[in-house]
């Protein structure tokens, strides 16, 4: 398949196009930069350095690469400054997201695989989350998501646009090539890398009174390579719906750091604060859907592999993309 891919040199999107071109698909990528990096872009793939702001531009490139599909991972995404700044949210992930789904019908490109997030469905009512639980968004972020897969169901019964949303829980560790350079990095474990790097003096932990086994918040860590696994599945799908993307089990913040020790054999100083507004104490995902439809399975279920993943990448690369 010939497939484009918006945001392709970010994070997941570089992964996922790496993938791409590994099982013999043709890739254009996407992207104005902003958050990406020309080192994250995979030499085998085609570059369009463009903004989703700029929809003749945009369409140009449909028209030209003629796609099959589309995967779509431009996005603002820090919970944080979603709260300081919705408007960058609401114009970025739902006005620009506009732009490249009417571009998409203009051209005739009628299949989506869109990146999602946990953040829809807020604070849960219980764990592990499934497709099933409300959608309660508590911040700009989430908000802007949920809107855009709203709109995603509107399109797919007005133009019969096919799309695929994955809700992701949290994504980490790296490929070989292709790793986790954030400018502002919010994620936990290479913030923990970072001090094993001696980059940063210790790592913050934010509430250590969670109803939870050694008092710290749980999330779900998912592989990048098997999240990448599962956009490539999504292809293929009989149908638009949509999936939760996690491995059913949990890690706690001290566990990570723990993790972290025992892989790079180096010394982690944490520093314990209040808790952050707005965690949940636990946040785990519920796969069965992507995994009984979908034919999904994850890989990478233990924590340590994922941290070695990460710790070899950031060996590689110890001040990112742009050493």
């Amino acid at each position: 398949m010939k497939i484009l891919v918006v945001g392709g040199a970010g994070y997941i999107g570089s992964v996922c196009a790496e993938l791409l071109l590994d099982e013999g698909h043709g890739v254009t990528i996407f992207d104005n930069l902003s958050e990406g990096h020309r080192r994250a872009i995979d030499p085998r793939a085609e570059f369009i350095e463009g903004d989703l702001q700029d929809r003749q531009s945009l369409e140009k490139g449909l028209a030209k690469q003629r796609p099959d599909a589309v995967m779509h991972f431009a996005a603002s995404a820090l919970v944080g400054e979603s709260m300081q700044n919705p408007s960058k949210y609401f114009r970025n992930n739902i006005a620009n997201g506009l732009n490249l789904l009417d571009a998409m019908i203009n051209v005739g490109v009628g299949k989506i695989v869109f990146s999602s997030t946990c953040a829809i469905f807020g604070p849960p009512e219980r764990v592990p989350i499934d497709e099933t639980m409300p959608t309660r968004p508590i911040n700009p972020y989430g908000e802007s998501k949920l809107a855009f897969e709203k709109i995603l169901r509107w399109y797919g019964g007005i133009h019969a646009l096919k799309f695929i949303s994955l809700r992701y829980f949290n994504a980490a560790g790296a490929s070989k090539k292709f790793g986790e350079d954030h400018r502002v990095e919010t994620h936990l474990i290479p913030s923990v890398l970072k001090v094993a790097l001696g980059q940063k003096p210790n790592v913050e932990i934010f509430g250590t009174d969670y109803e939870t086994p050694d008092g710290t918040c749980i999330r779900d860590y998912i592989h990048i390579i098997d999240l990448a696994r599962a956009h490539i599945l999504a292809l293929n799908a009989a149908k638009s719906d949509y999936y939760n993307l996690g491995t059913g089990g949990g890690a706690s913040v001290r566990e990570v750091i723990d993790s972290c020790r025992k892989i790079t054999g180096r010394k982690i100083d944490i520093v314990e604060k209040a808790r952050r507004p707005g965690d949940p104490p636990r946040l785990i995902a519920s796969s069965e859907k992507i995994k009984r439809e979908l034919g999904w399975k994850p890989q990478f279920q233990s924590l340590d592999a994922i941290v070695e993943s990460a710790w070899n990448w950031h060996q590689k690369f110890p001040h990112g993309y742009e050493d």
